[in-house]
């Protein structure tokens, strides 16, 4: 027959062996309070030339111009 201290003993390592299985965050999520056309509210060296904050069409060509450059099919038609 299992002592009280045999089975205290198991329920504590039972329960440290499920905490160490515990997943964690991987980091700080950024929380979208804002749309991402949006823009931030400071000058910032990130901002494309031409883009205005909330200008969403804007926002939008210029993720498919990226894509686009980065299409190894597009940029290798372009090359003869």
């Amino acid at each position: 027959m299992m002592t009280i201290r045999t089975a205290g003993w198991l329920l504590c390592s039972a329960c440290l062996a499920l905490a160490a299985c515990g997943e964690k965050a991987a980091g700080a999520a950024k929380k979208a309070d804002v749309p991402a056309f949006q823009g931030s509210t400071g000058a910032s060296a990130y901002v494309a030339n031409g883009w205005k904050a909330g200008d969403q069409t804007a926002w939008e060509q210029q993720l498919r111009s990226r894509a686009q450059g980065q299409n190894e099919y597009a940029r290798s038609a372009a090359k003869p």
